[in-house]
């Protein structure tokens, strides 16, 4: 189980890096840099967090840009940093990967696809989604959705994502359709959905006629002859509303619409 066994002050070349567990997004140098300025000027404000496999052997989980902060400082600064503080954690291999992938999501620019490999891989490690969820402090439902959909995402579709191009709905929806395509045909709905979202919105169909305006033209129609009779189909009606509603209807429609209705549609 995972638990917080103590806060301590280790020397600095205790702390290890386990072959598991690593900084996700990769090192950012900018960001290194910033962290060492502020260290060597503030102090580590913020321990590092690092796993207590055996008795004084410490390897980091979260804390990996400031880690290389120290040792940047370090480099420069002889005896600077021999001991740092760091919150020591105990648990299984599993959940220390799992808290690293974690601490990569849980920043303040964090996004949805942020928390895709941590509830990947907390699934394949057997968690339940009660866990997951409680883990990460999200609700079961979103945790089954990345759990159902994020595993065969096109990495086009989340890079839009992560770019903010799509909502994470809308993904969800080109997700849905692949998986109901017949078989064979995924990568052919994949490819017509990237190129829909690619081409951007489409310019809604010119409104032919509005509900105030058919409800003018007939009134004059009737004052003008009070005796008119319209026999209309079933398919009469569904054309007329599809016209009034301004979408998804056809030149079909508009004919028909034209010829039961003269005078309504220009």
């Amino acid at each position: 189980m995972l638990t917080t066994k103590r806060y301590d002050y280790v020397l600095f070349e205790q702390i290890n890096i386990h072959p598991c567990i690593s900084n996700h997004r990769g090192l950012n140098d900018r960001k290194v840099s910033h962290y060492a300025d502020d260290i060597l000027k503030n102090g580590l404000l913020e321990p590092l967090i690092v796993w207590e496999r055996k008795a004084g052997e410490f390897f980091l989980v979260g804390g990996f840009h400031r880690l290389n902060a120290i040792r940047r400082i370090r480099e420069k600064n002889a005896g600077y940093f021999d001991r740092i503080d760091v919150r020591v954690v105990d648990g299984e291999l599993d959940e220390m990967q799992a808290l690293n992938l974690k601490l990569n999501a849980d920043r303040l620019d964090a996004k949805i696809s942020d928390y895709f490999d941590a509830v990947i891989f907390m699934n394949n490690a057997n968690w339940s989604k009660e866990r997951i969820a409680d883990f990460l402090d999200k609700t079961i439902p979103w945790i089954e959705d990345i759990i159902h959909f994020a595993p065969g995402m096109d990495s086009r579709l989340r890079k839009m994502l992560d770019e903010g191009k799509l909502s994470w709905n809308r993904v969800k929806a080109v997700c849905r359709k692949v998986l109901e395509a017949d078989p064979g045909k995924e990568r052919e709905v994949v490819e017509d959905a990237v190129a829909e979202i690619e081409a951007g919105p489409q310019p809604a169909p010119r409104r032919l006629l509005s509900i105030r305006k058919a409800a003018s033209t007939v009134s004059k129609l009737i004052e003008k002859s009070p005796k008119t009779r319209y026999s209309i189909s079933g398919e009469d009606l569904l054309s007329l509303l599809l016209v009034l509603q301004g979408k998804n209807y056809e030149e079909t429609h508009v004919e028909r619409v034209r010829k039961v209705f003269p005078g309504l549609v220009e």
